[in-house]
């Protein structure tokens, strides 16, 4: 059974999952994790104190262990998001380049929009090819935050 629990951020609400032995989702609000039982784990307080002090501009890496699941294709992703270092952006076709798929900058956008732990696996500093800023489960604004607090 895993367990969750919700906070409230600077960002707004973020629910944390775990699987008791690994982090398996971060969501916002809007999202709710299923099959899951209200319970803050030790785990779980090190991923929002870890999370709080990134909120803080106190951390710029996190160290906790992770449980991706999905497709092949969509945990290559992720893993190719984790890489990107704090204060950089990649566009799409960048990812898509980075995971031996230069054609599949939107199948890389349709990855990153299924991200399971959001701001520990930091889609918010994927844009488009353009510059602008497209795309984020917790909405735009909260990922020119994310973006904005990376650039002090």
């Amino acid at each position: 059974m895993k367990n969750t629990f919700l906070y409230d951020t600077g960002i707004g609400a973020l629910g944390i999952v775990d699987n008791g032995k690994e982090i398996t989702e971060v969501f916002f609000k809007e999202s709710k994790a299923q099959n899951t039982v209200l319970k803050e784990t030790e785990l779980i307080k090190t991923a929002i104190l870890q999370i709080n002090e990134y909120l803080s501009g106190k951390r710029t890496v996190f160290d906790l262990p992770l449980h991706l699941e999905g497709t092949e294709f969509q945990v290559d992703v992720w893993e190719a998001l984790y890489t990107i270092p704090y204060g950089e952006t990649r566009t799409y076709k960048e990812i898509a380049e980075q995971v031996g798929s230069p054609k599949a900058y939107r199948a890389v956008g349709m990855a990153n929009n299924k991200n399971p732990i959001a701001i520990i696996i930091p889609c918010h500093r994927v844009i488009g090819a353009n510059g602008k800023l497209v795309g984020y489960g917790g909405g735009i604004d909260i990922k020119a935050r994310l973006l904005d607090l990376e650039k002090r």
